[in-house]
């Protein structure tokens, strides 16, 4: 590392140049490097000298620098304008962070860029890094397109690591841009600070040139929505924000290319569609809306009945769709795999989720196949799928399915004949009504299941959805918490027809994410008329409670609706199954999985933070009232709390 000594000896405060205007001087020792090749058996790596912070770092890191008069203003085009330039190229709508001096130069652009000031991105003020990251999480879930989180060096990164492994595990799209500041904390800098979450990001770099840095910005946008798509991050040092542009021009922005198959296979699955008596599609979630748009043009053109996994992940086949169902037959002779598995082709992107995979696994080809699945030859008659070995055996194209459906459609409207569309519009007909007719079986079947306890105190989780329901349904809402802690009862009470409304679960299963996933989906909520629901946990809830500053301070559109049983109750109820197969009885089972001694009032906990709140509500029948009270609230653009004291599940 550089050793940097700016320091002035005869001055208590640095001199106002470019470096030290903001800066303070910097130890005279080299910054410690935290090599991403060391190693814990080493001890060798542990042995570098370290530097207490000098007089003027300790001023500066609190807040007791005073800036210089403008006529001293050394940088007229500062390079961290043109990184905001890039962000408005790339659309990005949102920039969360947990403010952090690494990155001050990012940060005072996005105030002030412009005339008039800069609006967009804006900056979303989050209370913790960890929060700032899932809030691009639920906003990325909701729209299908990344927005930008900002970490603070090595802490940042470190504090941010469990939501950036969440954000790997469910290949959630998010630009992340670490500040790295070389002259000033040395434990807070690093030779390779990416190396830290190396294993469950996408893709990093750490460019040295400004004309560089645009361009990982740019590459890094690529990466992060071509699949399989995933968190990636870019490192950008404090000199290259603050440094000079002068006359550089900033180059266009050029989108990602994401290739589907070829017009040969499309024909080939064309055909099979065409042909099929009673084809099936099996959905999976796609990229972006216009990959679920594309998937219901497809049925609808061919008739086909389909799965769908809207109950379980966003950007998904709308669960009320006449063709979302079984069909009137189950016997399927052809069936394609759209993001889904399937027993005769399957379309599906890549996905790469392991920590011990290999990071040029993470740029797999489009176009390769498994199973050495080859199509018919173009104009050849389909092979019928009972003496079709290789469609018998799955044949998987790891090929974004999302980029081929419009080219299947392409062939389907130029081979569709007159008759066959009679026999389609037949077949959906049928389709329509057996789907209706099992949906309302379904649903009469739920109710009564949910009856069990609607009276009891605490209040059953199965009656906060249910009476939740009435209150939205007819509003354009999203379901952004997680649910499999809750009873998951949307599942069978409610109806996901939109691309949002429901973003799945927290992918590695890590606590602290729900509160801070539905402030980012509230984020793409604000300007789009649409609200957000969150079915918050209570022990989730504590791990990042600031989140709700955030909610309170942007006008956010949240309800959350506390799951408030008191408890870490999963592991309560595996310590007392322990306990009692042990045989020493179920008494002291809640030692260290209870909320109580005392108790926490989440209402004031919200009140505390700016969100308007009641509770906590321990009376089923005061819930309704409650939940209109905070319906309301949410639709003026204001985030309410409501602590309801519930059942275990």
């Amino acid at each position: 590392m550089n050793n940097k000594n700016t320091k002035d000896p005869d001055q208590s405060l640095p001199k106002a140049d470019r470096r030290k205007f903001l800066k303070g001087a910097a130890t005279s020792a080299a910054a410690l490097a935290i090599s991403p090749t060391a190693k814990s058996q080493d001890p060798s790596a542990y042995n570098a000298s370290y530097t207490a912070p000098s007089y003027q770092q300790m001023q500066r890191d609190a807040g007791m620098v005073t800036p210089p008069e403008p006529d001293a203003r050394m940088v007229v085009r500062p390079g961290s304008d043109l990184m905001l330039q890039a962000l408005k190229e790339m659309g990005i709508e949102f920039v969360s962070s947990n403010p952090g001096s690494s990155f001050e130069g990012i940060q005072e652009s996005i105030a002030n860029f412009g005339d008039p000031p800069n609006h967009m991105p804006e900056f979303i003020t989050a209370l913790h890094e960890e929060s700032s990251v899932d809030m691009a999480n639920g906003y990325a879930k909701s729209e299908g397109r990344p927005m930008v989180a900002m970490l603070h060096g090595t802490l940042g990164i470190q504090h941010a690591s469990m939501s950036i492994f969440q954000a790997y595990h469910t290949g959630t799209p998010m630009l992340l841009l670490v500040g790295r500041d070389v002259g000033f904390i040395q434990a807070h800098t690093a030779d390779d600070m990416a190396a830290m979450c190396r294993s469950f990001t996408k893709w990093d770099a750490q460019p040295t040139s400004l004309e560089e840095c645009i361009d990982s910005l740019y590459e890094a946008y690529r990466q992060a929505v071509t699949p399989p798509t995933g968190p990636v991050m870019v490192v950008i040092d404090i000199e290259l924000q603050k440094e000079e542009a002068r006359d550089f021009q900033l180059p266009r922005f050029r989108p990602a290319v994401i290739e589907g198959i070829d017009t040969a296979t499309a024909r080939n699955i064309a055909q099979r569609l065409l042909n099929a008596n009673n084809p099936r599609l099996e959905t999976g979630p796609f990229r972006t809306p216009e990959g679920v748009e594309s998937v219901v043009q497809l049925a609808e053109l061919v008739g086909a009945s389909t799965s769908t996994t809207a109950t379980a992940a966003s950007m998904s086949f709308p669960q009320r769709h006449p063709l979302c169902g079984p069909g009137a037959d189950t016997n399927y002779d052809f069936i394609l795999g759209l993001e889904a598995a399937s027993a005769d082709i399957t379309l599906k992107r890549p996905i790469v989720n392991s920590l011990t995979a290999e990071r040029d696994e993470m740029s797999v080809g489009f176009g390769s196949l498994r199973e050495n699945y080859v199509p018919n030859p173009p104009g050849a008659e389909p092979t019928p799928m009972e003496d079709d070995q290789q469609a018998n055996q799955g044949a998987l194209l790891t090929i974004d399915a999302q980029a081929s459906i419009p080219i299947i459609i392409s062939e389907l409207t130029r081979l569709i004949t007159p008759v066959q569309q009679r026999v389609i519009n037949e077949r959906k007909a049928r389709h329509a009504s057996a789907n209706r007719e099992a949906f309302l079986t379904a649903l009469s079947e739920a109710v009564e299941e949910k009856k069990r306890g609607w009276d009891l105190s605490p209040v059953s989780t199965a009656r906060l959805y249910a009476e939740l329901w009435p209150l939205i349904m007819n509003e354009d809402w999203c379901l952004a918490s997680p649910s499999n802690f809750s009873g998951g009862h949307h599942r069978q009470l409610w109806e996901h027809n939109k691309h949002y409304s429901f973003l799945g679960t927290q992918g590695a299963g890590g606590m602290g994410y729900g509160l801070g996933a539905s402030v980012g989906a509230a984020l793409a909520a604000r300007s789009r008329g649409r609200f957000v629901v969150n079915v918050q946990c209570d022990g989730d809830l504590n791990y990042a409670p600031g989140a709700l500053w955030t909610a309170a301070h942007h006008e956010l559109p949240m309800l959350a609706v506390m799951h408030n049983n008191r408890a870490w109750h999963q592991e309560y109820m595996f310590v007392q199954y322990l306990a009692g197969v042990r045989g020493r009885g179920t008494e002291r089972g809640h030692i260290g999985c209870v909320l109580r001694d005392p108790f926490i009032d989440y209402s004031k906990m919200a009140e505390s933070y700016g969100v308007a709140s009641e509770g906590p509500i321990e009376d089923p029948n005061l819930l309704a009232a409650a939940l209109s009270r905070g319906v309301e609230s949410v639709k003026d653009g204001k985030p309410y709390l409501i602590d309801v004291i519930t059942q275990p599940r």
